[in-house]
């Protein structure tokens, strides 16, 4: 898991201007709310008065109250009063750490670190969403097992044959399965695009409906660590664009905010319909998913036999090494071992403006400057000898 990168923190009705809202995030707790003017706020969700979490208090004039004491902090992160300091200077290391946000998609998100704002990796930006010949569903859905793996998971062309039947399991022709996946690397990450052969998906749910010259092409990618796309052109009037922002809750769980973009199906009587199916193929996902062992990616590939099918696993992979050479990996391992004794939090932008913090920033790995973009510039080399 890693610092300095967008997260999806809860549907946006679920973040109000009433109730504070407790999110768990790469073993962390947040507090979410909204201010007077509906602007979303996420901040560490500890008080630094006596440890308080400001989820469990309450939210007053655009501020988060801890229940235990009264302390009240805005959405900057700053405490802005102390009742038991009336008429007192409130101490400068009375704040939490606040992150930016977005309210997009139905979705807001935080980015959880403390690069500034023309250093950060993007959000990824659904161009059709606002398209009026879109038509855009949210589904969130819980998952017991780790983001990496899901991840991989929607990066995996060979799989769909033998996991979704739903889907009409699109295989590859035999000899693109033989074939390295082709790759193209793009801002923080890599995708494919690939043509399925195979009649199968005439018996799929949505068969009946689908009009115009069948084309049988999909492809995924992804963009930073928890940021996944595929698109699944059937014909060239019907396709499916689905974004799925996955949540790392802890090592071992995950929430998905999957958005499913569609430009057929329009009228509201087909959303049941499209639903239910999607969300069978996503379950066909769970039930692998959820027994996978170990339940984490291995530390090398050499823990399991690859194959040119995986090829895209393997660029996913080597983009996950490139953000270790960061420093930006969480050390969970020596995060869990101090739980209890610390109160750890993702550090914020204004840690860079400032210092004199309460709370212990996450431990991170540490990492190799000279490392630094060696995904992309192994992918160049490759390209050269090809």
């Amino acid at each position: 898991m890693y610092i300095n990168f967008w997260y999806p923190i809860a549907r946006s009705e679920e973040v109000t201007a009433d109730k504070p809202l407790r999110v768990e995030l790469l073993g962390l707790p947040f507090v979410a709310f909204r201010d007077e003017d509906g602007t979303p706020h996420v901040l560490a969700d500890t008080c630094v008065h006596r440890g308080g979490s400001l989820s469990a208090g309450w939210v007053r004039g655009g501020r988060a109250i801890c229940p235990y004491h009264g302390w009240e902090f805005s959405g900057d992160g700053m405490c802005q009063h102390v009742p038991s300091l009336v008429g007192a200077k409130i101490p400068a290391r009375a704040k939490v750490d606040a992150y930016p946000t977005a309210d997009k998609y139905g979705i807001v998100f935080a980015f959880l670190g403390d690069l500034p704002a023309e250093e950060r990796p993007p959000l990824y930006d659904i161009e059709e969403y606002d398209d009026p010949s879109w038509k855009a569903q949210l589904y969130v859905i819980n998952l017991n097992a780790y983001y990496e793996r899901s991840m991989e998971n929607g990066l995996d062309p060979i799989h769909n044959q033998f996991v979704h039947p739903k889907q009409g399991a699109p295989m590859l022709a035999e000899e693109k399965q033989k074939e390295p996946v082709p790759m193209e690397d793009i801002p923080w990450g890599s995708k494919f695009y690939l043509k399925f052969g195979g009649d199968k998906d005439e018996n799929t749910d949505l068969a009946d409906e689908k009009h115009g010259k069948k084309l049988g092409s999909a492809g995924s990618w992804h963009q930073g660590p928890n940021q996944l796309v595929t698109w699944i052109d059937l014909t060239e009037e019907n396709s499916f664009h689905q974004y799925i922002f996955e949540a790392p809750v802890d090592d071992k769980s995950t929430r998905l905010f999957f958005v499913n973009m569609r430009n057929w199906l329009m009228e509201d009587k087909h959303d049941d319909r499209v639903e239910q199916v999607t969300l069978e193929v996503v379950e066909e996902d769970v039930a692998i998913l959820e027994r996978l062992h170990p339940v984490r990616t291995p530390e090398t590939n050499t823990k399991e036999i690859l194959v040119p099918g995986d090829t895209a696993v393997v660029r996913y992979r080597d983009y996950l090494k490139d953000w270790d050479a960061r420093g930006w990996r969480i050390d969970f391992r020596t995060m869990k071992d101090k739980a209890g004794d610390i109160a750890f939090t993702i550090p914020c932008p204004a840690r860079r403006e400032s210092g004199n913090w309460v709370l212990d920033p996450v431990p991170l790995q540490p990492g190799d400057p000279a490392m630094v973009g060696s995904a992309r510039r192994d992918s160049e080399i490759k390209a050269g000898a090809a």
